[in-house]
């Protein structure tokens, strides 16, 4: 999954964290989202500006960070 351009990480903003595009959404918000049980669908209705890329992003990036840690780990 292609999270360049899409993840981005800005010192300033949201403390560090990675952010879609900039905005102040973190990937943390929308995996937390997905977890309590939310639909991509119902999170696109309750946030219009973000698209099904950006929630595709999230979880690639969630992913690749996991695949991270357990490479670091072995």
């Amino acid at each position: 999954m292609k999270t360049q351009g899409i993840i981005t990480l800005e010192p300033g903003k949201r403390g560090g964290q990675p952010c879609i595009r900039g905005m102040r959404i973190t990937v943390y918000d929308v995996l937390s989202y997905l977890a309590s049980g939310m639909t991509q669908e119902e999170i696109l209705h309750d946030f219009p500006y973000l698209t099904r890329e950006d929630i595709m992003a999230c979880l690639g990036y969630a992913a690749d960070r996991e695949r991270r840690t357990l490479v670091v780990s072995a």
